[in-house]
């Protein structure tokens, strides 16, 4: 109990020794105190786009992004991997996309994305698209690949079709893999998203965390920058510990198929 206790919050301990040495850092090191500011500073700042309003629409805005694309690659790449697992030309064509796709960052097909959907929503949504579809159809073939073949001659004696020997067998029995290729997919669609906000700017007339942040820069708000960074990763360890821990410790964790 004492060790699982000190996992649970190991975490937390180091963040707040990383705040401790940031603030006497910015108190009593050598630095400039415009762009290093204090956590008081920084607090000042965030609180003040919090009562104005500024920052919470726009992480909902950013947030909506980031569910729809997330969703969308999921059903996807669950549909690739499921089609793979049934028929060995399809796994060989989504080992392709893999290995085509996978390697190349979402940023560097901007020029492309550009090109083809303007800077719009629809180009962010795409790239998160991008973001998220290779590393969850990767986890996703791995996990089905894990399913012991006999596995499947049970669902067939069961007169199950492919349908139900997927939805029955291969997905719960694959559910570890399945919850790390979320939390993969969650990750780099948040980064996707920030990153493609500060290029593209506010779209349909609205703009996200990555447009809150690029307007601190542009108007030197240093405080307001850290206050913009300080949420993007307050968001991801809540939706990581939160949401995922929750998910993965009421499922796989609980059935005894994951540490």
């Amino acid at each position: 109990m004492k060790s699982k206790i000190k996992k649970e919050h190991l975490k937390f301990i180091w963040i707040f020794v990383l705040l401790a040495v940031w603030e006497l850092t910015a108190r009593f090191g050598p630095v400039n105190p415009i762009s290093f500011p204090s956590l008081a500073v920084i607090a000042s700042a965030l609180w003040e786009s919090v009562i104005t309003g500024d920052i919470i629409s726009q992480i909902w805005f950013s947030m909506g992004f980031i569910l729809t694309g997330l969703l969308t690659a999921i059903i996807l790449s669950l549909v690739l991997a499921s089609i793979s697992t049934f028929s060995e030309l399809m796994d060989s064509f989504t080992d392709t996309l893999v290995s085509v796709f996978h390697p190349l960052p979402g940023i560097a097909m901007l020029p492309l994305i550009i090109l083809w959907f303007g800077t719009g929503s629809k180009a962010i949504f795409i790239i998160i698209i991008h973001s998220v579809i290779w590393p969850m159809l990767l986890n996703l073939k791995s996990g089905f690949k894990s399913v012991p073949e006999i596995y499947r001659k049970i669902g067939q004696n069961y007169e199950h079709s492919m349908a139900g020997i997927l939805f029955k067998i291969f997905i719960p029995a694959s559910l570890p893999f399945g919850l790390a290729g979320i939390k993969i997919g969650w990750a780099r669609a948040w980064r996707a998203v920030i990153s493609a906000e500060m290029v593209f700017g506010a779209t349909g007339g609205k703009g996200g965390i990555g447009w809150y942040i690029f307007n601190k820069r542009v108007f030197m708000d240093t405080p307001g920058l850290f206050a913009g960074l300080i949420v993007i990763i307050g968001i991801g360890i809540l939706v990581e510990d939160l949401v995922i821990g929750k998910i993965e410790n009421s499922t796989v964790k609980k059935w005894g198929t994951s540490q």
